[in-house]
């Protein structure tokens, strides 16, 4: 069984967030407590045995800090955030099988195509408020806590989102796009999609203070029901089960912002949760004018029949002529012998020996075992943060999809998420000592004289800045 360690400080979070009603600010300080700064690299069943031990620590900050005025006031308000037992409490233990079986088929993953949801885990979620949300046959479910959203740890721009739902006759909920975390109002800093019952000012099928869908909806509450979302630039379509219910344009556009599912009121699911990039920009063309090459290094990089760019020998690097900073990024290559090293750089400083990111191109494993990358694994930023899952094979083609925004970078391979990680380091210009966010070219490795793939496809699309002021707080 796998606990994914890394990230065991927001999982057991997460998993005490189902369990006990948390006041923001007690959980704010729950965050920097003690113990969960010594769950890194804890397993599963540890974290487990400490769980009861920190919902502790948390009934205690919650019983010891000073009330807030109107609490005091009203009693009721103090008894709002009582501690209250969830249903069932999220699992994130799973094994490599399982998780494996959530990549896309390759017809989808060549069109772009990753899951948000892996079906297993919360894996590139973010909690937004406490309230029980949980998985369940494969499904995101939440029917209580404070009202707020489950996010996407990073932002999308222009996009096909696909998921299924399917929501009580009453349940109040919604899908947020461009959203930041905690939005303050849909009018201005997200698009809620509303799924609500008629009688609401903005039932099913509308935008929340933007525009009231009279699409004739009926929906079996007991019935899954596919939603179907496109949004670019300033256009928003949306169709369930096939029926377009919604076409909306903005006079003032968003900027780039997370994916987040509402708790509101109801029970709702969510499951089978897709998306697609649109707008990407490719780069790898016949006279490979988009990129500059270091004839003086031994690394090759060649365009052969089909379209094809080989990469052969090293070491090298294939430097992008644009530098980009917060970027969507789309590769599908091909390793052509056993355990061969290769990389993306992003965020280089120019002209230097890949100085930079790097996103992992290795399939290597120890003992067999997927879980157990040998180095890094494909997808895992090197040296920074290892690939959860080893989720492709030497000799077979595999496609890779890269997030990069501020200090989150996320990554996919074959449609399945292995890296969701965040450079806390200070700032620094150099991103070997510390947090690079300034823009960097892109480089291309040949790591040694055995390096030998294909390169198919390198996409790429820069994430648009947010107007002042909207930055999300540390990001």
């Amino acid at each position: 069984m796998i606990a994914e360690h890394p990230h065991s400080r927001r999982i057991l979070l997460a998993s005490v967030g189902t369990l006990i009603r948390i006041p923001k600010k007690v959980a704010v300080n729950v965050l920097h407590h003690p113990l969960l700064h010594a769950l890194a690299g804890f397993t599963v069943k540890r974290v487990k045995h400490l769980m009861l031990m920190l919902a502790a620590v948390v009934l205690v900050a919650a019983g010891c800090g000073k009330k807030d005025q109107a609490e005091a006031d009203d009693p009721q308000a103090a008894e709002s955030i009582a501690p209250v037992i969830s249903n069932t409490p999220p699992t994130f233990e799973v094994d490599a099988t399982k998780l494996l079986t959530a990549r896309l088929p390759v017809e989808e993953t060549r069109a772009g195509w990753v899951r948000l949801f892996d079906e297993h885990t919360l894996f590139g979620w973010q909690i937004a408020a406490p309230a029980n949300w949980r998985i369940e046959s494969g499904a995101i479910k939440v029917d209580a806590g404070d009202t707020g959203l489950l996010c996407t740890s990073v932002p999308w721009q222009d996009f096909e989102l696909r998921l299924e739902i399917k929501a009580d006759e009453k349940t109040n909920s919604g899908i947020f796009l461009r959203t930041p975390l905690t939005p303050e109002d849909p009018a201005t800093d997200c698009y809620e999609f509303n799924i609500a019952p008629a009688d609401n000012p903005f039932p099913t099928g509308s935008l929340v203070k933007r525009l009231r869908s009279d699409a004739d909806i009926k929906l079996d509450p007991q019935a899954w029901h596919l939603y179907e979302f496109r949004l670019v630039g300033d256009r928003l379509t949306v169709s369930i089960n096939g029926q377009q219910v919604l076409d909306y344009t903005d006079p003032l556009p968003l900027a780039p912002g997370r994916i987040g599912l509402q708790h509101n009121a109801g029970a709702v699911a969510f499951r089978d949760i897709r998306i697609r990039p649109i707008g990407l920009e490719k780069l790898i063309t016949d006279d490979l004018a988009n990129w500059t090459q270091y004839p003086d290094m031994a690394g090759k990089f060649e365009m052969i029949e089909g379209g094809l760019l080989q990469v052969t020998d090293g070491r090298g690097q294939l430097e992008s002529k644009e530098s980009y900073d917060d970027f969507v990024l789309f590769a599908e290559a091909k390793t052509m012998s056993e355990n061969l090293n290769s990389g993306i750089f992003f965020r280089c400083i120019p002209g230097e020996t890949m100085n930079g990111y790097e996103c992992q191109i290795n399939h290597a494993i120890k003992d067999a075992d997927p879980l157990a990358p040998a180095d890094c694994g494909t997808g895992g930023i090197f040296r920074r943060s290892d690939a959860r899952i080893v989720a492709a094979s030497d000799r077979e083609w595999f496609t890779m999809m890269l997030v990069a925004n501020r200090s989150q970078v996320a990554a996919w391979v074959n449609g399945l998420q292995v890296t969701d990680w965040k450079d806390n380091r200070q700032a620094d210009p150099n991103p070997r000592k510390g947090l690079r966010l300034e823009a960097g070219t892109l480089m291309i490795q040949a790591h040694d004289p055995t390096t030998d793939l294909l390169f198919k496809s390198l996409d790429v699309m820069p994430i648009a800045k947010p107007t002042q002021g909207a930055v999300e707080p540390g990001a």
